[in-house]
């Protein structure tokens, strides 16, 4: 959770930072810096692209791996894991994707281009909400963070999914075969039970490889990496408990002493630390090596990326561009809240659901609010659907205006009702 405030506050520097300096007299550089051209050659292969792609292509890719490795963490015992338990949340996320959507589409009209921006509006970044919602302290329940972050999750769940199979090309069927014999790979590396890590990335990669060729979106090869992975503890792992007995038996026996040496002490302490984390199945241990370098890194070179718009250079007297802001704008700041609460309130007042202790319909609507932050996804999915700059631009516009928007709403609502979110 900790983790998740702070990595709020560097993506919204990182976002800032990219807006100042795409606006700045060095504007050109910043253009220029993501254009630049970068090319892999082994022997006659060789493959070249540009540092956007790189970013965007594959440093996303991490990130989605430890969206993946927390969805399969959830499905297996978390917010998701039975459907008693995933109901609400589910309800409240299938609101909070259809509602911004339809909202979108109705002021979209029949501009066929501009349609295919649907999607733009219906994902929450995590990272934000969280931050947002870490900012208004101790005053907010468990379960209305619980709540925010299993409707997040289902959130990334069907963001992948459209994804898949509303932004990928033309599918090609050798791709598929690359793609394949990537998965073959990794099932047949988890039955012999390799457990290190690093030796996944040649799978993983021929994975990727394969989805580029296919004409499928190459990061859902992050997500079908991060669903596959183990979240048992292996039978194999009976020495590393041991280890760990071992070296909190030392540190213990240090510290009755009376006299202990605190250069042994942290030695053992240090053993026992690393053997326990390694007794965690990969599910678990994964995310925690890997999330600190997506949140304060990954992201905030995707936000650096992605978020220099170009005020000089957008036309928003143009009908298009203008209706593609106002539209995203308005179904992230609208639509996500109004979707949220009445798609929560329809399922508890039908008797499918009820909410959860802890929960009041304050803080559904809190919930709401904050899913409307889209920033990370929506800019993601936004460079999917809009081949078009001058779309791009006001669809990133619309992006960055409708998650501040909702961010200071949920703020502002936060706080004055702060001492009410417990209350029946």
């Amino acid at each position: 959770m900790h983790i998740e405030s702070f990595a709020g506050m560097v993506l919204m520097l990182a976002a800032a930072a990219a807006l100042i300096w795409a606006n700045s007299g060095a504007a050109q550089s910043y253009f220029a810096l993501w254009h630049a051209p970068v090319a892999l050659t082994l022997g006659p292969w060789s493959f070249s692209t540009d540092l956007h792609f790189i970013v965007n292509d594959v440093l996303m890719t991490v990130f989605f791996l430890v969206v993946g490795m927390e969805i399969r963490r959830e499905l297996h015992n978390g917010a998701l894991a039975s459907l008693r338990q995933a109901s609400l949340p589910l309800i409240a996320a299938i609101g909070g994707v259809a509602v911004p959507a339809l909202i979108y589409v109705a002021l979209a009209g029949n501009d066929r281009t501009l349609l295919n921006g649907w999607a733009i509006p219906t994902a929450t970044d995590i990272a934000f909400a969280v931050g947002v919602l870490a900012l208004l302290g101790r005053n907010i329940p468990g379960a209305l963070r619980i709540f925010l972050l299993a409707l997040a999750i289902i959130d990334d769940i069907v963001a992948v999914l459209i994804i898949a199979f509303f932004y990928s090309g033309g599918l090609q069927a050798m791709g598929f075969v690359v793609a394949a014999a990537g998965v073959l790979l990794v099932l047949l590396f988890n039955r012999m039970g390799i457990a290190a890590a690093p030796l996944y990335v040649l799978p993983g990669a021929i994975l990727w490889f394969g989805l580029l060729k296919t004409g499928a979106h190459p990061t859902l090869a992050g997500v079908v990496l991060g669903l596959m992975t183990p979240v048992f503890v292996r039978p194999a792992s009976m020495p590393l408990l041991i280890t760990a007995q071992t070296a909190m038996r030392k540190a213990g026996e240090q510290m009755l002493s009376g006299r202990p040496d605190p250069q042994h002490l942290l030695q053992e302490l240090r053993t026992a630390q690393l053997a326990q984390r390694d007794l965690l199945p990969p599910a678990l241990r994964l995310p925690m090596i890997l999330h600190p370098w997506v949140a304060f890194c990954i992201m905030p070179i995707f936000a650096l990326a992605n978020a220099g718009v170009q005020f000089s250079g957008l036309d928003l007297s143009a009908a298009a561009p203008q209706t593609t802001a106002i539209a995203v704008l308005v179904a992230l700041v609208l639509g996500k809240p109004l979707g949220v609460f009445i798609c929560t309130w329809l399922a508890v007042k039908s008797g499918l659901c009820s909410l959860p202790e802890g929960l009041n319909w304050r803080g559904v609507l809190l919930v709401g609010l904050l899913a409307g932050i889209g920033f990370t996804m929506s800019i993601f999915v936004g460079g999917l659907a809009f081949a078009d700059a001058s779309l791009l631009g006001a669809a990133k516009l619309g992006i960055l205006a409708g998650s501040a928007m909702a961010a200071l709403l949920g703020l502002g609502y936060g706080f004055a009702m702060r001492k009410r979110f417990e209350q029946p």
